[in-house]
């Protein structure tokens, strides 16, 4: 995340306005948001609130608008001391009711070194989920569950079996299940805990499950706790539905030993729109990476459900830029299947998760087989092979790219 002067959150945004009236509504956000009134004060009361006041840092005209509109660009400058080091603190100061007024997003956002360094961060980041699934040198893979509601404990076992055999490095839960009719998430953990180390054993390599937290708001750090105690890879947590500052709870707590994978769910409610908002590099780069997500899950640029390709360059920037704190493993999501892994690879690089549900499931030969197209894949481009050619050698990979195709651009 950008790095802003010592002492202010700045914040940019684009909204539309008369043009004579841009530096009077700048102005007027940068004390509203802040002091509340400043020409009414007197001069001594003034000079007292100073250090309080929000300060305008620029005001940029972008498009000429009919009748004395414009789209313009306003930057403004909040000072960290009224602010504490959380991002509902954060959010409310500079787009609380700012939000409500009319035509505008917020589309930057950056914080001074001193108030970043005041966030948890990841507890394992890159590095850490890396050791943990004892793999370097090329991308992850993580698998879906899939129909995973209205399932037994003995049917959900044998899907994490189906699924733990591929290779694949780990597997999570659907953010969508919530359900404990059949299975607790605890149940689970304990199940998967004694398949993923019969798999262990057989091919020497770790699988973790990610499983997702779920209850009541104030009932989580216990469950985490717990599921963690119990055996559990990792934790899912729908990180906008429950709030970042959950988030951060769960990641400043040193009970909780294991890594937090970060759901975007409902996020497209305030990123979707071209002119309202919040851009989706903040709420799921910069807010993640703040809070604690060691891995953010994230729609990838080219798949079923799709992020601009600049935004998402911007999303994954944000997880990884120099600020302090450990960098997040980006996971981009959505209709993802083996051949895309070269585009994967050459857009994001090495250090990512190829995250992918129905082309696993969707394998001609099952899950296990899908698991290894992928396996193959990610391993061919590591080490430099093009797919077609590994695919010579990998009938799972070689059925994989006969059903979903070949994605190089």
């Amino acid at each position: 995340m950008a790095v802003a002067r010592p002492g202010y959150v700045v914040a940019k945004y684009v909204l539309e306005d008369q043009a004579a009236q841009l530096s009077k509504r700048a102005e007027g956000i940068a004390v509203g948001l802040t002091v509340g009134s400043w020409t009414d004060l007197p001069a001594a009361k003034q000079e007292s609130m100073k250090p309080y006041r929000g300060v305008v840092e620029g005001i940029e005209v972008i498009d000429e608008l009919p009748e004395g509109r414009v789209r313009a660009e306003i930057t403004i400058g909040y000072p960290t001391v009224n602010l504490t080091p959380s991002i509902p603190a954060v959010l409310t100061t500079v787009f609380g009711k700012l939000s409500m007024d009319g035509v505008i997003r917020l589309v930057d956002l950056r914080l001074p070194a001193e108030f970043i360094a005041a966030f948890p961060g990841p507890k394992f980041g890159v590095a850490g989920v890396r050791e943990r699934v004892r793999v370097q040198g090329r991308p992850l893979v993580m698998s879906i569950f899939k129909s995973c509601i209205g399932q037994s404990l003995d049917e959900l076992a044998a899907h994490f079996a189906e699924q733990a055999e591929g290779g694949v490095d780990l597997i999570k839960d659907d953010e969508i299940f919530f359900s404990e009719q059949h299975a607790t998430p605890e149940q689970r953990v304990a199940r998967f805990r004694d398949i993923a180390s019969r798999v262990e054993q057989q091919t020497g390599k770790p699988v973790l499950y990610a499983v997702n937290l779920t209850g009541r708001t104030f009932e989580l750090r216990d469950r985490a706790k717990r599921l963690a105690d119990l055996g559990a890879g990792a934790l899912l947590l729908n990180v906008v539905a429950y709030g970042y500052d959950v988030l951060q709870e769960l990641a400043s707590d040193p009970d909780i030993h294991i890594p937090i994978i970060a759901h975007p769910a409902v996020a497209g409610a305030l990123y979707g729109s071209a002119t309202h908002g919040i851009s989706s590099h903040i709420l799921l780069g910069q807010f993640l990476r703040l809070a604690g997500a060691d891995i953010a899950i994230y729609p990838s640029p080219y798949g079923s459900v799709t992020l601009a390709a600049k935004e998402g360059a911007a999303l994954v920037e944000s997880l990884r830029q120099p600020n302090g704190l450990k960098p997040v493993l980006p996971a981009p999501s959505a209709g993802i299947h083996p051949g895309l892994v070269p585009r994967l690879v050459r857009d994001f690089g090495l250090d990512i998760i190829v995250n992918a549900g129905g082309a696993i499931h969707g394998h001609p030969q099952g899950a296990t087989a899908g698991g290894k197209a992928f396996v193959d894949a990610v391993h061919a481009v590591a080490t430099g092979h093009s797919l077609k050619v590994a695919a010579e050698g990998s009938e799972a990979l070689r059925l994989a790219l006969d059903k979903w195709g070949y994605s190089a651009s």
